[in-house]
């Protein structure tokens, strides 16, 4: 995780905050730890990496711009792009903003050797796209996109350290790649439900959304 302060961190929310306003996205500016949970996902179609970022962009107590940049998966491992969940194929989300969509909650929970915190999919429908070829590459049809309450959560893949490739870590979650990142975004995600309540807004963005 890079964590980044200051005139840096100030010019990143500028940038960011330009290209979100370009899609009619909400930018939250007022309030300290008011948080913008941001994944950029990479142009690649090559599956089973941690190859997208996760930027938290918020006012610190200081109420200065700082910016927390961690390595996730924002796309489905080869296990379930291969043998998918869901009939219609396995879940890519869609880029869009999702307002109010997440709540703090525990992930996995049936499950007693992964279960934890993170953020769970509780507030609202999300948009996939369904890719059901089974080749291993990541495909963006709009013509598959399906709706609903699919559990895409935003976690950790290991418990410690970092995993090195994404395998079934993810059916469709934002997974982070570090355990420790993921511990540190965790604790300003309590901070700002400490002061606004538990409900948070997820956008997702494109690599390409930053190329002039």
């Amino acid at each position: 995780m890079s964590t980044i302060k200051g005139l840096h961190a100030k010019m990143i929310a500028e940038q960011v905050k330009q290209v979100m306003d370009k899609k009619g996205y909400v930018f939250f500016e007022k309030g300290k730890f008011n948080v913008n949970i941001i994944g950029v996902r990479s142009s690649s179609k090559k599956s089973n990496l941690f190859d997208d970022y996760m930027l938290l962009i918020y006012k610190n107590k200081k109420d200065q711009w700082e910016v927390q940049s961690s390595v996730i998966t924002t796309d489905p491992g080869e296990k379930y792009l291969v043998n998918p969940i869901n009939d219609k194929g396995a879940a890519i989300l869609v880029p869009n903003q999702y307002r109010g969509v997440y709540r703090l909650d525990i992930h996995a929970r049936s499950n007693s050797r992964f279960a934890h915190e993170a953020l769970c999919q509780r507030g609202a429908p999300l948009q996939v796209w369904r890719d059901n070829n089974k080749d291993k590459v990541l495909d963006h049809d709009p013509e598959t996109t399906d709706e609903g309450w699919f559990g895409i959560n935003i976690h950790r893949s290991k418990s410690s350290g970092e995993a090195d490739y994404v395998g079934s870590y993810s059916a469709g979650c934002q997974v982070f790649k570090n355990s420790t990142d993921f511990k540190i975004f965790l604790d300003v995600i309590k901070r700002a439900k400490s002061l606004y309540g538990n409900s948070f807004s997820y956008t997702l963005l494109e690599e390409t959304d930053f190329e002039d």
